[in-house]
């Protein structure tokens, strides 16, 4: 039987899937701005096995392409029974989306008549002359043997994205990697394993980071624990307690050196309604004990006087370490509303303390804000129209597991362009913050079993795959996903918007966004072809490189 190999060149929005047709068209050019990452795929397919498949880039650009293989991973749960139309598939089964790092000395395998794809990178094009750039990648045999070869331009654009002003988190989950590693918390091998999580973070527009003063109340079963991670020193004598702060000054300090520029600290009172106080730990009497936890009352006086003696503190470390514009506070996470009351409880005691603090809560009805019991509302990207129309200044948002119909998200079963159409929603709407809960949760629901994330990736059947992490555990650091990248790829789009808004103004942009579309552009409400997407951006970039050449004849 004669082989036959195919390529297929596709853009960063394709999932590829091994045992489906592959229907997209072939993507073979696009442009980036100098400080832009990039990413488009190549897809192959032989009919028969064949391994040890040799990769050769050959391309100007060589020195800032990175290849990786979109490994595949299993998904039980990929939606919920009433899920929408906008999904790739409903059926279990293997799904692209960790990215692996190729090496040649072990090539790569095609399966007889699967689909399979590399996702090949492009970053730090600023010492690049702005030009049209050739990258030729070449599939061989071990022997050397040409198997197939595709051919993508790149255009590189002279122009810069400016900083991003979108605060960003996903909660980070400190926890997790110490369980997945098998190591002491705040060992040393915890904090390499931290840095190494903070620095790719970071490096995809995380610029705010889950700060665990205390063991967060999050995810957690009712009279159940989380593995303690609390980064403050804690000692009672009597009613005094005195405080350390030191493994939070080391904390604050590696994280700024990876890029982070903003710190939330854990929740103060447990989740779904500040009912509790959460887990505290710390020495008395020389003895190692826990002060709170799930039988403390949110309001009680012992927790209050806990509380009135350990902020003043830590409002003074704060500016003692120049963190006063960095500081978020959280009071508890998702209170619905017939927990007001509790809310309000725990909200007034942070307040004679944090007064001077942004204080953020992920909550979707209008009246916690209305009330006046939380500065900065974080409501979820389906609810957020009360706080749109009422003209809430500052405004966040977030999507989770609940988030599943119309709106933008990130599960293994979308398609990427509902991943990606978050950066330009945040951008008409002038949306301050973007929150998710699941960074690297790799816990069952509840947190009541760790559960290895390359095997179940629906937290023991709980959420659909894709809403608990972004990132999967290697054994050389953090492995990076499909999502993590159109996410990005999101954020980018939303400066290169900032950008062109700088150049030919706000109004301008809005009409060159929705020129063409039949509906505005809403959070429930977006283009639904991938196409659309890819074609957008290229026309902000070269409006972009137009308005730059013509500055830059006119500055000569």
């Amino acid at each position: 039987m004669e082989l036959e190999f195919l390529t297929r060149c596709l853009s960063s929005l394709t999932k590829v899937f091994a045992t489906q047709e592959l229907n997209e068209k072939a993507v073979t050019k696009g442009s980036a701005l100098l400080n832009e990452t990039y990413s488009f795929q190549v897809a192959y397919k032989s009919s028969t096995l064949l391994k040890n498949i040799r990769v050769r880039i050959n391309s100007a650009l060589q020195e800032n392409i990175t290849v990786r293989s979109v490994g595949l991973v299993p998904s039980e749960l990929p939606c919920y029974h009433d899920h929408d139309d906008l999904i790739l598939k409903s059926t279990p089964g293997l799904y692209p989306d960790p990215l692996y790092q190729y090496q040649n000395k072990d090539g790569l395998t095609a399966f007889p008549k699967q689909w399979r794809s590399l996702w090949i990178t492009v970053d730090n094009l600023l010492d690049m002359d702005p030009n049209k750039y050739l990258i030729e990648v070449i599939f061989e045999k071990q022997n050397g043997e040409y198997l197939g070869k595709e051919v993508f331009e790149l255009e590189v654009i002279p122009a810069e994205l400016p900083q991003q002003k979108l605060i960003h988190t996903e909660w980070f989950h400190t926890d997790c990697l110490a369980t997945y590693y098998n190591v002491e918390v705040f060992s040393e091998e915890h904090w390499k394993r931290i840095e190494q999580f903070v620095d790719t973070a970071a490096k995809h527009g995380m610029n705010m980071i889950l700060t665990p003063l205390f063991t967060p109340p999050l995810d957690t079963e009712v009279g159940g624990e989380r593995p303690t991670v609390q980064l403050v020193d804690v000692e009672k004598v009597g009613e005094s307690y005195s405080f350390k702060f030191e493994k939070l000054k080391r904390w604050i300090e590696l994280c700024r050196k990876q890029g982070i520029k903003h710190f939330e600290f854990s929740h103060l009172f447990t989740q779904w309604g500040a009912r509790h106080a959460p887990k505290i730990v710390g020495l008395e009497n020389g003895e190692f004990k826990r002060f709170f936890g799930w039988e403390t009352d949110a309001t009680s006086n012992e927790y209050r006087q806990f509380l009135h003696q350990f902020l003043p503190e830590l409002v003074d470390f704060i500016k003692d370490n120049g963190l006063e514009s960095q500081c978020f506070f959280h009071v508890s996470d998702e209170p619905h509303l017939d927990q007001v009351q509790s809310y309000e409880k725990a909200s007034s005691i942070l307040q004679e303390h944090l007064e001077d603090f942004p204080v953020i809560d992920a909550l979707s009805d209008f009246t916690f804000y209305e009330k006046g019991l939380v500065k900065t509302p974080i409501p979820s990207n389906d609810h957020i129209k009360p706080f749109l129309e009422n003209g809430v200044k500052n405004l966040w948002t977030y999507y989770c597991c609940a988030q599943y119909k119309k709106v933008a998200n990130r599960f293994f079963s979308m398609p990427s362009f509902r991943n990606r159409i978050l950066g330009i929603q945040l951008y008409k709407y002038n949306i301050a913050g973007f929150l998710h809960w699941g960074y690297n949760f790799w816990y069952s629901q509840y947190s009541k079993k760790a559960i290895d994330p390359f095997k179940n990736t629906d937290a023991n059947y709980s959420f659909p795959s894709g809403d608990a992490f972004l990132v999967y555990p290697g054994e050389d650091g953090p492995i990076e996903s499909i999502r993590l990248e159109v996410l990005y790829e999101a954020l980018q789009d939303l400066r290169a918007l900032q950008l062109l808004e700088s150049l030919i103004g706000r109004d301008q942009v809005l009409v060159l966004l929705e020129e063409g579309l039949d509906d505005e552009i809403t959070f429930d409400q977006y283009p639904k072809d991938l196409e659309w997407y890819l074609l957008k951006r290229e026309q902000i970039n070269q409006k972009i490189k137009d308005i730059s050449l013509i500055a830059d004849i006119s500055s000569r």
